[in-house]
């Protein structure tokens, strides 16, 4: 393993992260890749401590992908949801990550459809706190992971071109890949219907912002499509999928316009023939599955990184 460095106690998004840190995260999750590829995948390095997986909003990607790297460390897990939790009797969330505090884990993962609710835990309890995902506000270890498949496939994140595209403004995938990247220094542009973009995104974010796809995606990097979350959007924010497909998809001649080596990311599960072309899911220059891959790595990484290292928080 690389030499440790001092990080926040809780991992909640990544505008508390310096790039230095960032880039500890990363170098650290490629070190553990070689653990998933061994006859035996699984190394002591966490063994007696206890991770707690709490998601109130449903996930299989994620939730699978923090429950393998705990128990690839050797780490014991217990694995919570919101109907077999006392939340489901009236319990306060406060009470309940009190009573989880009680049984003294050393971690705590957590998911929920209100932003703001790692925070909340983080600043309350004395273990670290890791967002799986948080409403439409950040899903940090996406972008790590995002951001570690990109930078294997180019060999820098500096100076690179990303482009995102779609619903911009609900996307929790969008927000956290936007500082990560910048941060980086990577140059980001996002594109998307006018009703997806949140006003103000390039005074926030520091990205260049268009209402088509094909001035973002020109001269592109990397192109990451994003999910059309129905379940966070309030009302039709575009015609339907057909049109969204026509006009903001990614197909073979929107693609043409990124570079030749550009790749192709998304964070599941795709709609097929909606935000992104069925041909290009196999396309060559598709990472979407070693998405999945780095997913498991970067857990690993941040399980142990703020586990096993002291906080710069004291």
């Amino acid at each position: 393993m690389t030499d440790k460095i001092n990080f926040p106690k809780d991992l909640i998004d990544l505008d508390a992260y310096t790039p230095e840190q960032i880039s500890h995260i990363l170098d650290t999750a490629e070190s553990f890749k070689e653990v998933s590829e061994r006859e035996i995948k699984k190394v002591p390095t966490l063994r007696g401590k206890l991770v707690v997986i709490f998601f109130h909003e449903n996930s299989t990607r994620t939730r699978l992908s923090f429950e393998v790297a705990a128990k690839r460390l050797s780490a014991d897990t217990v694995a919570l949801s919101a109907s077999g939790s006392s939340l489901s009797k009236g319990e306060s969330l406060l009470d309940t990550a009190k009573n989880i505090e009680a049984m003294n884990p050393d971690a705590l993962v957590i998911r929920h459809g209100a932003s703001g609710v790692p925070s909340f835990l983080g600043r309350n309890l004395s273990f670290p706190v890791l967002n799986a995902g948080d409403g439409a506000h950040a899903h940090p270890t996406q972008a790590l992971l995002d951001m570690l498949t990109i930078r294997e496939v180019k060999g820098r994140l500096d100076g690179l071109k990303i482009a995102i595209i779609g619903d911009i403004a609900h996307s929790r995938v969008a927000r956290s890949n936007m500082i990560g990247l910048v941060k980086m220094g990577a140059k980001v542009a996002v594109a998307g219907p006018p009703s997806m973009l949140a006003v103000g995104l390039a005074e926030a974010y520091g990205v260049e912002v268009y209402t088509r796809p094909e001035p973002a995606i020109e001269g592109a990097d990397g192109v990451m499509m994003l999910r059309i979350q129905m379940e966070r959007q309030s009302g039709a924010l575009f015609p339907g999928a057909r049109e969204y497909a026509r006009v903001y998809g990614l197909n073979k001649e929107r693609m043409k316009l990124a570079k030749d080596d550009a790749v192709i990311l998304h964070p599941g599960p795709v709609n097929q023939g909606v935000e992104l072309d069925p041909s290009l899911y196999d396309d060559e220059r598709s990472v979407i599955l070693p998405q999945v891959t780095n997913g498991v790595a970067v857990r690993m990484a941040l399980l142990y990184l703020l586990i096993d290292t002291p906080s710069d928080q004291g």
